[in-house]
């Protein structure tokens, strides 16, 4: 047997190559990445990042109405961006099968939320598996498919960062022939969704529901484990790998499809118990359902809805120990969340703190923008955010509070829905600035590329989106491009745009260091002349990882095998004791 180790992501990669998937399509976000990246890894798909999660699912839509099999990835608030062709969807159902893949990310390791995506399942009406381990990932992926063109449904397919980053054992199978050839059919009635056709596919969607349902119930994904007899739980995804370990006596309904929830399964097994608990992380989606059932439960009042789960936090809740030693690990050096040694966009956000500005952030590595020293950034609420933002706040400031507020984005960003709020910006004639951060790759998800680097998912060279262009496109007309890295033109350019009774934007266009492009500049790294360095400290105020503090000679110091040598430092110091090394 062709047995490997594989992380979930991985293993849904594997799963969507062994289903036959033509078209894959998303858009990077943590936890979901990896999958997309692993498809490459099979020629039989075409796989591309797409500008933003909604032209994902597009993409997945038209290849599924074409007859192919299609897969769409993307982290959990992701979804909220590609809602609304997906509840649409739901009353469409497809041709070729088509899988959604929802990464949450219970704790926030890298959100800005913790929504529970089970709730979308139930909202649009769309089954939802759950795997508990990487060999679930693949089967569950597979099954999708086959669910998907059974029921004639979308499927959700939904992970957590445990399960997309965990490595477990996973048997490999072979890629299946046994599906359609895609062509192109019409049918009008099934796939226009007016309100007339819209309202008849209606009933099939609730039909599908009930159907599923039944169907659930004798399928070996949702299963009862026996044990001791003495209590009974209720779990799914990677709640039940918590549960096996920490009430290894138990007796357990493991629950891969957590919608539509297997209602007589759950009657006979919650007829059983007197002590009967669900095991979940964030909402109690599985216990309101099983409590509406008029089942007596236990879930949330010793669980808490906040955070992911761990053996010692369920440990606690179910027995009061709250010391889960064997979760504590060694004492570890702090290390804090910065932007990386020459990032072009330390200057920029340095710049802004010293002329005060107001400053409304984005999602991306920008956002560290935040964190002192540089503490430039004052709101951060969604992808494309910023520029909306700045909108609504400068409505209701006075002229001179206007001329404050400065909206900050990425190049993904911008394109993924900032270019939206800058139209709107420019068609409302507000006051605001924008600085667009053009690094030319979506840096903070790990150098994803997008419409402005150049290249494909496939590295394949492309057209590039000229950002200056678009900007005048949509009727900006102070649009100027600058050189991050010289410190004197950003502040000056900031200032005089800041000062504008009129939209502006300054595009900063320094590629981020860690891509490994051929022809970015490499320079040489500094370091501090001690006789020149009065320890005034000016330089520790860019928060650059490479530049440290000697107390006991009060100095700076630079490490050069991190250096870069941006000069920022250098054109921050009053007293030249930044020098190349070698000079």
């Amino acid at each position: 047997m062709n047995k490997v180790l594989l992380s979930g992501n991985e293993a849904i990669a594997r799963g969507a190559y062994e289903a036959g998937v033509l078209v894959a399509s998303a858009y990077p976000g943590t936890p979901s990445t990896e999958i997309l990246e692993n498809v490459t890894r099979y020629k039989e798909i075409d796989a591309s990042w797409a500008p933003n999660e909604k032209v994902a699912l597009e993409v997945g839509i038209g290849a599924s109405f074409g007859g192919a099999r299609a897969l769409v990835t993307m982290k959990h608030v992701g979804v909220n961006v590609a809602a609304d062709p997906l509840f649409t969807l739901s009353y469409t159902g497809v041709r070729g099968g088509l899988v959604l893949v929802t990464a949450d990310d219970p704790e926030l390791h890298s959100s800005q939320n913790e929504q529970d995506n089970r709730n979308y399942a139930k909202f649009v009406k769309m089954p939802m598996f759950e795997p508990a381990d990487s060999q679930e990932a693949l089967d569950f992926t597979r099954l999708g498919f086959e669910l998907s063109e059974q029921f004639d449904t979308p499927v959700f397919l939904r992970s957590t960062t445990r399960i997309s980053h965990s490595k477990s054992v996973v048997e490999l199978g072979e890629r299946t022939n046994d599906i359609q050839e895609p062509k192109l059919e019409r049918n009008a009635a099934k796939l226009v969704m007016l309100p007339g056709n819209a309202r008849r596919r209606h009933y099939d969607v609730e039909r599908r529901i009930a159907d599923l349902e039944e169907w659930s119930c004798t399928q070996s994904f949702n299963r009862i484990e026996k044990g001791a007899g003495k209590i009974g739980v209720i779990t799914s995804g990677v709640s039940y790998q918590y549960v096996k370990e920490v009430l290894p006596e138990a007796d357990v309904l493991k629950i891969g499809l957590v919608y539509p929830l297997p209602k007589n399964l759950i009657r006979e097994f919650a007829a059983a118990y007197d002590e009967l608990y669900v095991v979940e992380e964030l909402d109690p989606f599985i216990e309101e359902q099983v409590k509406a059932m008029g089942i007596g439960i236990s879930g949330k009042d010793k669980l808490s809805l906040c955070g992911e789960l761990t053996p010692g936090r369920l440990k606690q809740g179910m027995f009061g120990d709250a010391s889960p030693s064997e979760e504590t690990s060694a004492d570890l050096p702090q290390r804090p969340p910065n932007m990386c040694p020459g990032c072009p966009h330390r200057g920029v956000f340095m710049e802004l703190n010293r002329a005060k500005a107001y400053v409304t952030g984005d999602i991306g590595c920008y956002t560290l923008g935040f964190m002192p020293p540089l503490s430039a950034m004052d709101t951060c609420v969604c992808m494309g955010a910023s520029i909306g933002n700045a909108t609504g706040i400068s409505k209701v400031l006075s002229a001179e509070e206007q001329r404050k507020v400065v909206a900050v984005i990425g190049d993904s960003t911008f394109l993924h829905t900032g270019i939206n709020g800058l139209m709107d910006m420019v068609y409302n004639q507000s006051a605001s600035t924008v600085i667009i951060l053009d690094n030319r790759i979506t840096a903070m998800t790990g150098r994803q590329e997008n419409p402005t680097s150049g290249f494909t998912l496939g590295d394949e060279q492309t057209f590039r989106v000229d950002m200056e262009q678009l900007c005048r496109a949509v009727g900006v007309k102070h649009v100027v491009s600058i050189d991050p890295y010289n410190i004197a033109l950003t502040r000056k350019t900031i200032r005089e745009e800041m000062a504008r009774p009129e939209v502006s934007v300054i595009i900063t266009t320094r590629p981020c260091m860690l891509v490994p492009r051929d022809n970015l500049e490499r320079r040489t790294p500094l370091y501090v002349d001690h006789d020149k360095c009065t320890g005034c400290q000016a330089c520790l105020r860019l928060g650059c990882p490479a530049i440290t503090w000697d107390a006991a000679n009060k100095k700076s110091n630079i490490d050069k095998i991190i250096c870069t040598g941006c000069q920022v430092c250098q054109q921050t110091c009053g007293f030249d004791a930044f020098q190349k090394c070698g000079e």
